[in-house]
């Protein structure tokens, strides 16, 4: 079953922002970024502000839900402050996770990278936290500015997640 005009022009490149760093946050986009490129499209990602964490070499493997102020929760922010709250709610996503096959966060930057994704890193977010090229994982293309992800995006799709 398509949902697709057919007198649409299919899509033929997209361009994702992450700008959060809770797993809610991070596995849309790459979800969506490996979709593209499974059908055939143009993808690239764009990290800034705390999106960074989904490549940083020492942030990747230690991404979270966010319990607190996350109304998808379903529980009183108070709850979600609680210690240990958000440990319980990323293991239990992650076995929920696992059990689906989604892959964990490096693998799944592994993956999109080897499929031909770009993958970018904001230069204003990467100023602003003092990092540098070292600090992210090898399939990171480059670091560019703003205008530079426009210019990658012209004549595609801007997703924001």
């Amino acid at each position: 079953m398509s949902f697709r005009d057919p007198d649409t022009e299919p899509i033929k490149k997209v361009s994702i922002i992450i700008s959060k760093g809770s797993l809610e946050g991070i596995y849309p986009g790459l979800i969506m970024a490996n979709g593209a490129r499974a059908e055939g499209m143009e993808a690239n990602l764009f990290f800034t502000f705390f999106g960074l964490d989904a490549i940083h070499k020492k942030r990747i493997d230690h991404i979270k839900v966010a319990t607190v102020g996350n109304p998808a929760m379903h529980i009183p922010t108070l709850l979600g402050g609680l210690p240990g709250m958000s440990a319980l709610a990323t293991h239990m996503m992650s076995k929920k996770m696992d059990e689906l096959d989604i892959p964990p966060i490096h693998e799944f930057i592994e993956m999109i990278g080897d499929t031909g994704a770009g993958m970018y890193a904001c230069l204003a977010s990467v100023d602003m936290f003092g990092l540098s090229k070292d600090d992210f994982v090898e399939q990171v293309n480059d670091i560019i500015t703003v205008g530079d992800f426009y210019d990658l995006a012209a004549g595609g799709e801007i997703i924001f997640t």
